[in-house]
Parts: structure tokens; sequence; C-alpha cells
């Protein structure tokens, strides 16, 4: 979509004027929910042991690679060679209860406050996935990535991979801030009702394997 000089500056301070929300309501959550981070850390570490941060590379806006924290969700319980087990037995009843909460993205507060994120926007996928992606599903990196987005509210983990690239493109040639404040309002709601936590054949997404 080619945009006029004029739509160009307005896109650049709405831009800003995200950023800068972002910014502060972050900090804000980080206070507020400091107690929430003491609880599910101390849980954390009992039943599922540490770290209790669980880190991974994540490709963000254009593709440049930032840490992504979270709290961890599974037990590193591995076979007698040292490979870890499948998703389906390290995830716990509280790893399940963490990710159908949302609680185990607390502190990708942190990663909103440093900008490497926003709370809206496509979700920040595998580093793996960079070369699988055809030209136009690699044109969800024109944004930062976000907390929640349009696949979050339209079925999360029972999408297929095709669906959800498309609700990430269609994200990033329909933005504006009302979309952003229509996508934070259903958010809120499927957290409530925890809708599309685990995918169709599998505790976690499978993962993504390519364009046929």
């Amino acid at each position: 979509m080619i945009l006029t000089k004029h739509q160009r500056v307005n896109v650049l301070h709405l831009f800003k004027v995200k950023r800068s929300l972002d910014i502060i309501f972050s900090l804000l959550f980080i206070i507020l929910l400091l107690p929430f981070f003491f609880i599910v850390s101390i849980v954390v570490a009992f039943f599922l042991g540490s770290p209790v941060i669980f880190t991974q590379r994540r490709p963000g806006k254009n593709g440049k690679i930032f840490t992504l924290f979270k709290f961890r969700t599974m037990t590193r319980e591995a076979d007698e060679n040292g490979v870890l087990l499948a998703d389906d037995v390290r995830l716990t009843k509280i790893g399940r209860f963490l990710r159908a909460t949302s609680l185990d993205e607390l502190p990708e507060l942190f990663n909103i406050l440093y900008g490497d994120m926003s709370f809206i926007g496509p979700r920040p996928l595998l580093e793996e996935y960079l070369p699988l992606y055809s030209k136009e599903q690699s044109r969800r990196h024109e944004v930062t990535p976000g907390l929640t987005g349009l696949a979050q509210i339209n079925g999360r983990n029972l999408l297929n991979w095709e669906d959800r690239f498309k609700l990430d493109v269609h994200y990033v040639d329909n933005w504006d801030l009302y979309l952003d404040f229509k996508i934070l309002l259903h958010t809120i709601v499927k957290v409530f009702q925890r809708e599309g936590i685990e995918s169709e054949h599998s505790s976690t997404m499978p993962k993504f394997q390519g364009n046929k």
C-alpha cells in the first residue's frame, strides 16, 4: 500500500502516540501487578523448577531479534539421552492454568517497556520460521509484535497457520488506534472465556513447517 507524504506523517504520529501509551501502561501495570509477579514466581519455582523466567529469541519489527520473557509453563523433563520430552508431557496442570489465564505472559510487559513489543500487534513467533514465510506472510514484521492481536481474538491456537498470517497482514494494512482498542476489548473477553488455548490436536500450537 503506497501512502502519500501527508498520510505517512499521520501514521508516524499515530505510531508515536501508540509507543507513548505502551510505555505509560506497561510501567503502570508492572508496578500494580508486582504482587502477582511475586506469587507466580514462587508457584513456578516450586512446581516447575528454575529458572522461573523462560527466555527465547524472537523476531520483532523488521525481523530484528530480541529476547522474549515469559513465566515457565513446562518442566525440563528429559529422556535418558537428555532430550526434552514432548510438550504434552512437560505441560503440567499448573502450566495449563498459567496459559489459560495468560499469567505466563506477564513478563512480556518488560518487552513492551523496552520497545521490543507493543500491547497490540502480530504475536512474535519462532526465529526459525523466518526463512519459511512467503513474501506476503513476512509482512507481519512491518510492525512491532504484540502481546495480543487479531489472531488471538479470532481463534488463537485453533487457527491454522495460513489464516493466522492472513490476519496478521490484515492488521498491518488496516492498523489504527481504533483497531487496537477493539482488539484490546475482545482480548479481555477471550481471557475470561479461556478460548483457543490449545489447538485441535495438541496442547500447544504445532510448529509452522512452511508453505505447500
